[in-house]
């Protein structure tokens, strides 16, 4: 398994005249398969809420959606499953999956009660998932449907990271209208992973399979990316490095001897994740100049080996007297994804703050960017949101919801 490591600038050619100049860079990594299958075994907790208002429906397919996973598991897999209400329990230990039915059976048995504790089921599921942690590809599915009442939000984040510092990914799925869409987004974005949105009960078999399909590419775990700089070049000081696809997240950004290290996670195979870098370049000398080096650390669960690195790229301009733009279509795409993201947020804090106006003007603006990269689906519900506040409709919890999806993602 290696690592397929691609860059690319908005503009490649700079102007020799120019004091500064603006680049985005945009960086594509992914697992490239040597032989086809998948060869590393899951880790696959799930953490389910079963409090009392999961009860009738919801209860119900949830659990089909858990059943049908377990018949999605391939031989050598290892399954655990946590649930939780105002407490928490192991339903099934962490094991390898020899006796399907036995655990469906489980599975089965689940009933609906009591109130809601997310960081009591992530700890325990945490705890689950380290037994099995050995040469393979551990993931959490978090599923709930309501505040963490008997719990500590900060918690949640805190085991979020954790889990990220045992080789973990956490994905969190929001189910129905009533669960906490910052809480749920920052456990994932801490902990790796992707936030989905179950609005409906019958949506809940195909999001947990969607999600699962999405771990089956998984083939390299724990990257990072490693970005060395010319003395020429800087990042932007405020918020310089997104991840851009398969969803969007603000990634933090540390320093490391003389270059720049960011956590990735897991690298999947035909799905790259794409993060965009906003550069300033200094006056540069006429001619192609080398303005960045890339390289990407990871581990390969297959080989068992960890810190293994990448080839090393180059990112270079070339410096023009006579400057003429030479725009990437494909950049220009990833910049308005995160542009689309960013105006949503602003939208959010405007009207968190009482600014309807604001607010909406603001998701107007994120409905015309989503326009301009093609993606329909997300400038339909942005522009009616936008139109909601106009009228003077409050929002209900399922827009808001479905407004912070869009903002981060391409509707399928």
């Amino acid at each position: 398994m290696k690592v397929g490591l691609q860059a690319m600038l908005n503009d490649a050619n700079v102007d020799v005249r120019q004091s500064i100049s603006q680049r985005q860079l945009s960086i594509s990594i992914s697992a490239i398969a040597e032989e086809i299958g998948r060869s590393v075994p899951l880790n696959l907790c799930l953490i389910l809420d079963h409090s009392g208002s999961m009860g009738g429906r919801p209860m119900e397919t949830v659990k089909q959606a858990a059943q049908k996973l377990v018949d999605r598991l391939s031989p050598g897999d290892r399954i655990s499953i946590v649930v939780f209400d105002h407490r928490a329990k192991v339903l099934v230990p962490n094991q390898v999956i020899e006796n399907p039915a036995g655990i469906k059976l489980q599975i089965s048995q689940l009933k609906a009660s009591g109130g809601t504790s997310i960081d009591e089921g992530l700890r325990l599921g945490i705890e689950e998932l380290s037994h099995g942690k050995k040469e393979t590809i551990s993931q959490v599915f978090l599923l709930t449907d309501g505040e963490n009442e008997h719990g500590s939000n900060d918690r949640c984040l805190k085991l979020a990271k954790l889990a990220t510092d045992y080789n973990m990914t956490i994905n969190t799925l929001g189910f129905g209208d009533a669960w906490n869409q910052d809480v749920l987004e920052q456990i994932a974005d801490a902990g790796g992973g992707s936030l989905s949105f179950i609005q409906k009960p019958e949506q809940a078999v195909e999001e947990f399979g969607r999600l699962f399909t999405r771990i089956q590419s998984v083939a390299l775990t724990n990257a990072y990316l490693l970005l060395s700089l010319l003395p020429e070049v800087r990042l932007a000081e405020l918020k310089p490095i997104a991840q851009v696809a398969p969803d969007t997240i603000e990634l933090s950004v540390s320093q490391e001897h003389d270059r720049y290290v960011t956590r990735l996670g897991d690298l999947m195979v035909n799905d790259p994740r794409v993060v965009l870098v906003n550069l300033y370049l200094s006056q540069l000398a006429e001619g192609v100049q080398t303005i960045a080096q890339l390289q990407v650390r990871y581990d390969d669960p297959a080989q068992g080996k960890e810190g293994l690195l990448s080839e090393k790229i180059l990112v270079a301009v070339q410096a023009m007297s006579s400057y003429q733009p030479a725009p990437s279509l494909e950049v220009q795409r990833y910049v308005l994804a995160l542009a689309k993201y960013r105006q949503t947020k602003i939208a959010e804090t405007k009207l968190q703050m009482g600014d309807r106006s604001g607010a909406a003007t603001m998701l107007q603006t994120a409905a015309n960017t989503a326009l301009q990269m093609g993606d329909q689906g997300a400038a339909t519900v942005l522009q009616s949101t936008a139109t909601r506040l106009q009228s003077g409709e409050e929002l209900s919890e399922a827009d808001r919801k479905k407004t912070r999806i869009v903002s981060k993602t391409v509707l399928q």
